[in-house]
């Protein structure tokens, strides 16, 4: 089964794949211009690697962000499985991670990193 995760963010979207086991690649992320653009790269992305299941992280604390990933979501013509994962504090996981970077900018590294974080969480509990 293979799978991608996004972390939706308001400037950048996340990307991580998981084709084999429980190996987790980020991928480079996607700057968003508007939503069409972004919905349309993801789902060029999802097609291009045969995704099975997408998995989105899902922020418990935001109901505004909630409300913003959901109406992206379904703005996605992505007819297979989707879940829902809790991505509570992974983009500052992902940063920690990055601390050591001295090229680190906001250039999607962070949130193709924090996808993977939240891909990984998903991985584990299933």
């Amino acid at each position: 089964m293979k799978l991608c995760c996004i972390d939706i963010g308001l400037k950048r979207i996340g990307l991580a794949i998981c084709l084999q086991g429980d190996i987790v690649t980020p991928l480079p992320a996607i700057l968003r211009k508007n939503r069409n653009q972004a919905s349309n790269d993801v789902l060029k992305t999802l097609n291009e690697w045969e995704i099975d299941t997408l998995v989105v992280g899902y922020p418990s604390a935001s109901e505004d962000m909630q409300k913003r990933i959901k109406h992206f979501v379904n703005l996605l013509d992505f007819d297979k499985e989707i879940i829902f994962q809790e991505e509570n504090m992974s983009s500052i996981e992902a940063e920690d991670l990055m601390k050591g970077d001295i090229k680190y900018k906001r250039d999607g590294r962070v949130d193709s990193l924090a996808a993977k974080i939240i891909l990984e969480r998903y991985l584990s509990k299933n």
